[in-house]
């Protein structure tokens, strides 16, 4: 493994971490591949094993390495769920008869699960009930609040809300939901999706969101606020998916007027 020349004004652990990065860069270090020891590493870089042992850490927060218990630190193999913005929610998937995250994850080759963990009439918060154009001081939405995970790791939050009068006594209280999930049933009361708005936002986790999705520190996450348009441009859903960063990647393919 080649050692690069950098500052020593850098901390010995900074230059230990980028010298292993490097290595994964360039293929010298491959998916699955063990680390040296911790007192290897120290040996070969001439530093003290707490030091080497905070340049594993620093790669374990880049999301570059796993330590498994009692086996070691190996290379992390890129795990990222693409979400195919401009098709997901395309009519020609509907023939499938699968949730647009349940599509996007069989051809990534990822096996789909969903935990529906509650259903609730709420209040709205204030950015759901301006896009959603329902009162703000009332229980005016059914609020679905749902983890996503791709492979048994969990990858996003999604929260749904949906107008209240239209929802009630409907399969869309239910966690199974039917066919083509939420979207189907709304299609069935006359919402027909024709234009979505995302507005994709960057951030620091919560402390609960870093917990439900298992984030290493320093990790952000992808915010996208979805609104859903119907065949007479309105607005029939909001979502806010919140994705861990590290395992998320955005795909628009859009036509330019």
């Amino acid at each position: 493994m080649t050692v690069p020349n950098t500052s020593s004004q850098q901390p010995a652990s900074r230059r230990i971490a980028d010298a292993l990065r490097s290595a994964i860069e360039r293929g010298e270090l491959i998916a699955g591949d063990k680390l040296p020891s911790e007192r290897a590493l120290a040996e070969q870089y001439g530093a003290a094993r707490n030091t080497a042992r905070e340049a594993v850490r620093l790669l374990a927060e880049q999301g570059l390495v796993t330590a498994k218990h009692g086996r070691g630190v190996f290379v992390r193999e890129p795990q990222r769920l693409f979400r195919f913005g401009s098709d997901r929610y395309s009519l020609k998937n509907r023939e499938t008869g699968l949730t647009p995250f349940r599509l996007e994850a069989k051809r990534q080759g990822k096996t789909a699960r969903i935990e529906v963990l509650s259903i609730t009439r709420e209040v709205p918060p204030g950015d759901v009930a301006e896009r959603l154009m329902v009162p703000a001081n009332e229980e005016s939405v059914v609020h679905r609040e749902n983890h996503y995970f791709a492979n048994e790791e969990p990858v996003q939050i999604v929260s749904t809300y949906i107008r209240w009068d239209e929802a009630k006594g409907t399969r869309l209280m239910e966690a199974k939901s039917g066919p083509n999930g939420i979207y189907g049933r709304l299609e069935e009361l006359g919402h027909v999706m024709t234009r979505v708005r995302d507005e994709i936002s960057a951030r620091m986790p919560t402390p609960e969101e870093a917990a439900l999705l298992d984030l290493l520190p320093g990790v952000p996450v992808l915010e996208v606020l979805h609104t859903s348009l119907d065949q007479d441009s309105e607005p029939f859903e909001v979502s806010r998916y919140v994705h861990r960063a590290d395992q998320t990647g955005l795909l628009y393919e859009l036509p330019v007027e």
